[in-house]
């Protein structure tokens, strides 16, 4: 019989937010589904051929939702032909107008990105409801700190988590008054404070799946480390149900942001999970150098493998016990390597990649067969 983890490591638990569970298309949101990682298209989604290679980019990568926007008709015309050429649902960012949003639900959308509230009033979202009705397309509500609602701004006189939960809340009445209940919300903001208030005040007022983002957070580097902090505080409570990392950068990097952030909290699994050390006097190799060569070679395994990369033997030996596979360095030009905690010989410097490399894809390879 399987061993409780939450028995034996109750500090490492984290309780999700109960709350309904929608469908982007085959993708399960919501409820006890696995939190979903997604990012969005940057080129002109009217050039089928690049939108769909950069979709297929995200789809290898991992991406679970990919969102593309809806800007004009030929764009929403663009979506019968790029739904066809891929594989993960996708969402069609709508703003305004809400023939997008009817044009865009008829020709594929797994969902739609809207405020209900700026596309024309009442009688407008009940035919982009329909739409979506008619085609199996859910909705998600996407309230921004940037583009809140002039009332609010009035009101609150400025950006802050009671101006965003209120218009979100308002939204959400709107597809309410329709009987429309397959929706999730979104209430990003560039400032990782007012966002991760809004997301907590959100969660306690509302049954519905929550979208995570810090929006316009940066470049990939100081978008990374925003967005993790943010993203990462409120997944740790327990609040998210998709995720989506803002950075200015190659949209393949949101995604593997997005799972470098789940993995680290333990709330997904997918491709190699490197513990390494920042190296130093003691190391026995090139720690550095070897994990960027490893990132590079072991990108395409996908299966969930923990991989230790320690350059002595201060830590490396203990670290090992709890990975998959682990390699210690030592002193004499050669190192230790280990498989499932245990000692398996030693491995020569400058073999160790590649033995690390068939190790690993070796073990990919059992995980694939038993499923």
């Amino acid at each position: 019989m399987a061993t409780d983890i939450t028995q034996i490591r109750p500090w490492r638990t984290i309780t999700r937010r109960k709350c309904r569970q929608i469908m982007v298309g085959k993708v399960p949101v919501g409820g006890d589904a696995p939190i979903a990682v997604q990012s969005m298209t940057n080129t002109l989604t009217h050039d089928v051929a690049a939108t769909v290679g950069q979709i297929r980019e995200l789809e290898a990568a991992g991406a679970d939702i990919v969102r593309v926007s809806v800007p004009d008709p030929d764009s929403a015309a663009a979506l019968k032909d790029i739904v066809k050429e891929v594989s993960v649902p996708l969402v069609a960012d709508i703003h305004f107008h809400y023939k997008r949003g009817i044009e865009a639900a008829a020709n594929g959308a797994a969902c739609l990105r809207i405020n209900p509230g700026n596309i024309g009033g009442q009688h407008r979202v009940k035919e982009v409801v329909a739409a979506a009705r008619d085609n199996g397309c859910s909705i998600r509500i996407g309230v921004n700190g940037g583009s809140l609602e002039r009332d609010l701004l009035e009101k609150y006189g400025e950006p802050c988590p009671d101006a965003m939960v209120e218009s979100a809340l308002m939204h959400a009445r709107m597809l309410d008054d329709e009987n429309f209940r397959d929706y999730k919300i979104s209430v990003k903001a560039s400032d990782m404070f007012l966002t991760v208030a809004a997301y907590h005040q959100l969660a306690d007022a509302t049954d519905a799946p929550l979208h995570l983002g810090i929006t316009e957070a940066g470049g990939a580097r100081i978008g990374t480390v925003k967005s993790s902090i943010g993203m990462g505080s409120l997944l740790w409570a327990g609040i998210g149900d998709t995720i989506r990392v803002s950075l200015s950068a190659d949209p393949v990097e949101e995604i593997k942001v997005g799972f470098d952030m789940l993995k680290s909290l333990g709330l997904r699994t997918r491709g190699v999970n490197i513990i390494s050390c920042p190296s130093c006097a003691r190391q026995g190799f090139d720690v550095i150098k070897t994990v960027q060569i490893l990132e590079d070679r072991l990108a395409h395994i996908s299966e969930p493998i923990s991989l230790s990369i320690i350059g002595c033997v201060v830590n490396g030996p203990g670290e090992a016990m709890f990975t998959d596979i682990g390699f210690t360095g030592g002193s004499a030009g050669y190192g230790m390597m280990y498989h499932a905690g245990k000692k398996t010989g030693k491995t020569d410097n400058d073999d160790m990649v590649d033995d690390i490399v068939a190790k690993v894809e070796a073990r990919a390879a059992e995980l694939r067969a038993v499923g």
